[in-house]
């Protein structure tokens, strides 16, 4: 008998709470019309971290559950390759610069009176060849001297000349300098080291990974030992400062918010206080796809989701943690601004 009323008196609890929720979800908003009442979960963002270049996981400086500043360094790689692959294009730049600086400079005076000397030597040797052509020429006619001895002088008169014309353009090269082509192409190839060696300097940077923003480590995916890459993820992190709840809101109800919205949002755990929120998001489709032919009973029922932002300065509030959220409904549409979040403290 005693287990049948206790049972009894259970039915009669969770029907009394399933009647007070029905009540709290659908006519609490007639009690105040002037307030729309919204029931839904917190949520937040999550970021998945992972390293923009590949290599060896040498150390992960965080654990799950804590906090994290902006730009805090959460994990590096091995950067042994990194940095000789760095070494090596400064190495090729600097040397590019001096080439560049070199054909900038000119041409120096000791190499001039070098081209000077050798055209000076080419000079006398095509002369003295000529002298010598000239006067074995006549000779053949008279049987004096041998075909061949006057051809080999005519040639070798021939060689000397072309000798002092290429001395002559060397001297010309070396008095003018290096050509503005030549400078251009020089000066494009340093440009070319310099990209290679900031490319070099930007992955070494990569190497090492941090916060993008105040969050909190919800997970370590990898662990030192583990190769890295863009496409695996190495930590979870959950972004407290903006957080915001995921409410529904009925159809009938729907064209009573807009965006900008002023709210105040309460939870279960921390009755006694208020968080600042605004309305950040209404949904243009219903939740659920509504049939061809729908009643006008059926249409009520339909539920648009709503994103209410929430200032979060004391980490309270956290993911899926059930909130209510109060909406006043006489507030302007006009040059409605969302509340600015106060800082912990």
């Amino acid at each position: 008998m005693k287990k049948k009323i206790i049972a009894a008196i259970i039915i009669l609890l969770l029907l009394a709470g399933i009647g007070y929720g029905i009540y709290a979800y659908f006519w609490a908003q007639e009690e105040n019309p002037d307030q729309l009442t919204l029931y839904g979960n917190v949520d937040i963002r999550e970021v998945e971290l992972a390293f923009k270049v590949s290599d060896r996981i040498e150390e992960i400086r965080v654990e799950e559950g804590e906090q994290v500043e902006k730009g805090q360094i959460l994990a590096v790689l091995d950067t042994r390759q990194l940095e000789q692959n760095l070494a090596r294009a400064q190495a090729r730049l600097e040397a590019q610069e001096m080439e560049v600086e070199k054909l900038l400079s000119g041409t120096r005076r000791q190499e001039i009176d070098k081209a000077k000397a050798e055209t000076a030597a080419a000079e006398t040797e095509a002369r003295n060849a000529q002298k010598t052509y000239s006067r074995l020429k006549p000779l053949g006619p008279e049987n004096l001297a041998s075909r061949e001895r006057i051809d080999e002088a005519r040639f070798r008169a021939e060689a000397a000349e072309s000798r002092l014309s290429a001395t002559k353009e060397s001297l010309n090269m070396a008095q003018e300098g290096p050509r503005e082509e030549d400078i251009g192409a020089a000066e494009a190839t340093g440009r070319v080291y310099e990209a290679e060696m900031n490319l070099a300097r930007q992955n070494f940077e990569d190497a090492t990974l941090r916060a993008p923003s105040d969050a909190v480590i919800r997970n370590r995916i990898l662990q030192p030992g583990d190769m890295a890459s863009p496409q695996r993820p190495v930590l979870t992190l959950a972004l407290m400062k903006r957080v915001w709840v995921r409410a529904y809101v009925s159809e009938p109800d729907l064209g009573k918010i807009f965006p900008g919205m002023h709210a105040d949002v309460s939870t279960d755990t921390y009755p006694e206080k208020t968080y600042t929120g605004w309305v950040g998001y209404i949904s243009p489709t219903a939740e659920f796809t509504p049939k061809s032919v729908q009643t006008e009973e059926v249409r009520t029922r339909l539920v648009y989701q709503v994103r209410v932002n929430v200032c979060n300065p004391n980490n309270e509030l956290r993911l899926g943690m059930p909130a209510t959220v109060s909406i006043p409904l006489d507030q302007p549409k006009e040059n409605t601004s969302p509340p600015r979040c106060r800082e912990a403290g």
